[in-house]
């Protein structure tokens, strides 16, 4: 199996019915941080896009929330699958698959940041353990900082039927 980047990784065999299971159960789009994520952002008043695909150079890559205007791409990335710093461990079992395939993740969330910001889109990436609440905080900041209307009006606290906090 041939991954981005360059990587040629044997097709993994599972080990078990069970690996089977959570395999075909993984999601590309609309996991559950994801989903609480956008029902926060929506509560809050902000209209975006999800699963937005943006094509930067060569580069094609799907927002998982996208504010187009401000061309803010928010992603949550999966502690396993990006190898997050503080929960992330290797399997034990078929290393041969999963270090190039966890590597070549990383280096394709490397090329993906490099290549939207050479296209000039913001870029803000979530670890999926951060709370549905405190990654709307900084979603809210990110759009702030570029201006985004509705965005200023929460941090000012004078936008109309959001209550803060909860």
């Amino acid at each position: 199996m041939k991954l981005g980047g360059g990587w040629v990784v044997p097709y993994p065999e599972p080990g078990s019915a069970a690996a089977t299971r959570m395999g075909k159960a993984n999601r590309r789009a609309g996991s559950k941080p994801e989903e609480g994520l956008r029902r926060e952002l929506h509560r809050l008043g902000l209209r975006f896009r999800k699963d937005h695909l943006i094509r930067a150079g060569s580069i094609r890559t799907h927002a998982d929330v996208a504010f187009t205007r401000v061309r803010l791409a928010v992603f949550v990335d999966g502690c396993f699958w990006h190898q997050c710093p503080e929960h992330f461990h290797m399997p034990k079992t078929n290393l041969g698959y999963w270090v190039p395939k966890l590597t070549a993740n990383v280096e394709r969330d490397l090329r993906i940041d490099e290549a939207l910001g050479d296209d000039l889109w913001a870029l803000l990436r979530l670890w999926e353990h951060v709370g549905c609440h405190e990654a709307a905080i900084e979603v809210v900041g990110a759009l702030a900082a570029l201006g985004h209307p509705r965005a200023r009006a929460i941090v000012d606290g004078s936008a109309v039927g959001v209550t803060r906090g909860t």
